[in-house]
């Protein structure tokens, strides 16, 4: 999701430090010097990160190891469903049914299932992040298992052997079948149910908007996750941090007035049954051209789709191995299409297609170009993330009303109007949604705790896609440092690695889940360089592609890619609020020697890239190791001979690096 930043105040940490003395000598080519002498611990020296038990567990079991990939023994539970979903615009009103079968892939026998029930985010009485539509949430009218219906039951009554029903708590549902679902079984499930659409449900992120439109998500019992290290996960949802979905297979069909135009997850298996004649053809020739084609323009949507006798139709898609389906039904907007190159998804050497999208109305005038920006955004990630989009078709809506920014789903995204932010940010928000079907798409992981894994990234590839599509002139990764620096070691600030839903009210929340995850990312990528860091991160997304990461396969993938032990860099910059602050302390002349004195004022130990120039126009470079400031040390002393005077001298001079202060950096005579 792209969004304003909210969130959260300071939280203080009380720092373990381990002492450590010794002399240093480094060697470095003439004319410059180093003196480094010892030092008593003069700064917080990070120590090691903290890993849960359970995930230590989960490496004791095979299913996690310590260099990253996914243990021999890693496992999934897995799910099918067939939705049906009726659309009734009179009274705003979805209603739904659905067949699960859920497997049981796990070691663990399973006495209870636990299902989601985000719309109950809209009931009165359930937690809230904040002020929420009440709108009566979800209103089940069935709920069966193995073919037996079950009733409601009590916190109490359940813990009678045999017992068997349902209890409803807040998003939760907890389903306590007949039979305990052993290790390799299946359930099967079956649920009705209907609500009231609101306006801006989800905190925004479906809804509906000026009765032309409606963007339907978080709208089906979903099963939670169940996985090797936490075995249910039952976190409630709050209308904060998003999903943490398991992978499934999908046949979704949507039944709506005659007239509105649906689209959602998954392959469109029926246009011949749901367009004119005319829109159909249009349609097939969009999935053939780089152009952009209007399948149905804003003068032409009375006519864009089939005749039907009861005045309804009925829309089908069908995916496979994706994390959640969503749909959308629009009324009076104009809708484009084309096709855009995402590489060789199949293996045979030739160059595959996905379908674009584009579904907008006329009070939106600069998505004109919105298919185009679809079209580079996934060929562009494609490339740079060596995944091929999977999927048949990205599509983008826009939602006006519902929502200001963004919101992703598998294959379909909400995006605002963006009339008053301007081309230059729909365009980014478009790349940042779309990069959203890599992380946490393919790699899928806990957003409710861990929503700097995937906003983090996808950021981190916003920038990337905005510096391909305008250019290294008006975008570099300072874009996404000034995010970050904007409230960087100040009280309003909170570690990344704070599960999501707890941080402080603020801007804590999305500074650590959006700019900050991505400036560290930028930071390792100076500290191991463009290309062992582009070979980590790309083997993070090939080792965990439709699986579950924690942190801890991030930092051990990375560690084991470039060989070097990180743990310094992981505590500095994910568990702790501190900052990086490197400075030219004192250029003077002492012995007939320049001696520049660097201070390291934050506490975060970074290298030192050191630029020196000369009066004749030459240069030194060199980068200081961070072994240095781990000693416990807050200075190192440069000397320079007087062969050649020293004219300037600067920290950093590329900024890799997200330090709070670049106006101590630089020292010119």
């Amino acid at each position: 999701m792209y969004s304003s930043i909210k969130s959260v105040a300071f939280f203080s940490v009380a720092l373990v430090l381990f002492s450590c003395t010794g002399t240093e000598q480094i060697s470095v080519p003439e004319p410059v010097q180093e003196q480094v002498q010892s030092f008593s611990i003069e700064r917080p020296i990070p120590y090691p990160i903290d890993i849960p038990d359970a995930y230590l567990f989960a490496q004791q079991r095979g299913t996690r190891t310590t260099d990253g990939t996914p243990g021999e023994d890693y496992w999934q539970n897995y799910a099918s469903y067939t939705l049906h979903a009726e659309l009734v615009p009179e009274t705003h009103t979805v209603y739904g049914s659905a067949q699960i079968t859920y497997t049981n892939n796990s070691p663990d026998d399973l006495d209870v299932i636990v299902v989601e029930l985000a719309q109950n985010l809209h009931k009165a009485g359930t937690p809230k992040y904040d002020i929420t539509e009440i709108t009566g949430g979800v209103d089940l009218t069935k709920i069966m298992a193995n073919g037996s219906e079950l009733g409601e039951t009590t916190a109490t009554a359940r813990w009678i052997e045999g017992a068997s029903g349902f209890i409803n708590e807040g998003t939760q549902l907890y389903i306590f079948p007949n039979e305990i679902v052993e290790s390799g079984g299946t359930i099967d499930l079956e649920f009705e149910w209907s609500f009231v659409v609101p306006e801006q449900g989800a905190s925004g992120r479906m809804g509906r908007s000026r009765d032309n439109l409606y963007f339907i998500a978080y709208w089906y019992p979903h099963i939670a996750v169940y996985d090797d290290v936490y075995g249910w996960f039952y976190d409630p949802f709050l209308g904060n941090a998003e999903f943490y979905h398991g992978f499934a297979d999908y046949e979704l069909t949507v039944t709506a007035p005659r007239e509105w135009i649906v689209m959602g997850t998954g392959e469109f298996l029926n246009p011949d049954e749901t367009l004119s004649p005319i829109m159909l053809e249009r349609y097939l020739d969009a999935g053939t051209t780089d152009e952009t084609i209007v399948i149905a323009d804003f003068d032409e949507l009375e006519r864009a789709t089939a005749d039907s006798d009861d005045g309804k139709l009925t829309w089908r898609f069908v995916s496979d191995k994706v994390r959640d389906v969503a749909f959308s039904a629009t009324l009076e907007s104009r809708w484009e299409g084309s096709r855009t190159p995402v590489g060789d998804l199949t293996g045979n050497g030739q160059t595959d297609y996905t379908r674009i999208n584009t579904f907008y109305r006329d009070t939106a005038p600069l998505w004109e170009d919105q298919t185009e920006y679809a079209r580079h955004s996934i060929t562009f990630l494609s490339d740079y993330l060596n995944m091929p989009y999977p999927w048949p078709h990205m599509t983008s809506v826009e939602g006006a009303d519902i929502i200001g920014g963004g919101m992703e789903f598998p294959m379909i995204t909400i995006i605002g109007d963006y009339n008053t932010a301007g081309a230059t940010r729909l365009y980014g928000v478009t790349a940042h949604e779309l990069a959203h079907m890599w992380f946490p798409m393919i790699v899928s992981t806990n957003e409710r705790r861990y929503t700097w894994i995937d906003e983090g990234h996808t950021s981190y590839h916003t920038n990337e896609a905005n510096i391909d599509f305008f250019g290294p002139d008006r975008f570099d990764r300072r874009d996404t440092f000034s995010g970050y620096l904007q409230i960087a070691g100040s009280d309003f600030e909170g570690e990344i690695m704070r599960w999501s839903d707890f941080h402080y009210p603020g801007p804590a929340y999305g500074v650590a889940s959006y700019p900050k995850p991505a400036s560290v990312l930028y930071a390792l990528r100076g500290v191991l360089g463009d290309e062992l860091f582009m070979e980590a991160h790309l083997e993070v997304l090939e080792r965990w592609k439709y699986k579950h990461p924690y942190p801890w396969d991030i930092f051990n993938t990375f560690e084991d890619v470039s060989g070097k032990d990180l743990s310094w860099f992981w505590r500095a910059w994910y568990y702790e609020t501190w900052v990086l602050d490197q400075s030219i302390a004192d250029v003077y002349q002492e012995s007939g020697e320049t001696v520049i004195l660097i201070e390291d004022i934050g506490n975060v130990p970074m290298p030192v890239h050191l630029k020196v120039t000369f009066e004749d126009g030459s240069t030194y470079n060199n980068t200081y190791d961070v072994e240095h400031w781990l000693q416990g040390q807050r200075t190192k002393e440069i000397r320079v001979s007087e062969q050649q005077e020293v004219v300037k001298v600067e920290i950093d001079p590329e900024g890799l690096f997200p330090d709070v202060n670049r106006q101590n950096n630089r020292w010119e005579r």
